[in-house]
């Protein structure tokens, strides 16, 4: 790997840390977790007491074809559906390291509109 590339992986961690330092989920109140890479985006919600993943989804359980954007959106519903059958009401969003902007921001749009309160 290149230098550039190495510092690129250091400061998105620095990031992420910072971001999760403030962050902790519990079971009645978990952590929404997002993944994103050029193709897909990942989403969970996790307990950070007991370090278990309660409800996962991700732009693979959905077949729409759309823009990146609306299927991250998607994702967000099937997340929220999935949470709110399990009896969780209310998360908090964890961007990691990525800016609250785009697919990061449609994903805690689309859990709000699935019944999810974040």
């Amino acid at each position: 790997m290149s230098k550039n590339i190495k510092l690129k992986q250091v400061h998105a961690l620095r990031r992420a840390h910072r971001t999760r330092a403030r962050i902790s989920g519990t079971f009645d109140c978990p952590r929404l977790s997002v993944k994103r890479s050029l193709k897909h985006i990942y989403a969970q919600l996790i307990d950070d007491t007991s370090g278990k993943t309660l409800v996962s989804s991700s732009d693979k359980d959905v077949e729409a074809k759309a823009k990146p954007v609306d299927i991250a959106k998607e994702v967000g519903k099937k997340l929220a559906e999935k949470a709110v059958a399990k009896g969780l009401k209310q998360a908090v969003f964890d961007r990691g390291s990525y800016r609250y902007h785009g697919r990061v921001a449609a994903i805690a749009e689309g859990a709000r509109e699935g019944g999810l309160k974040i």
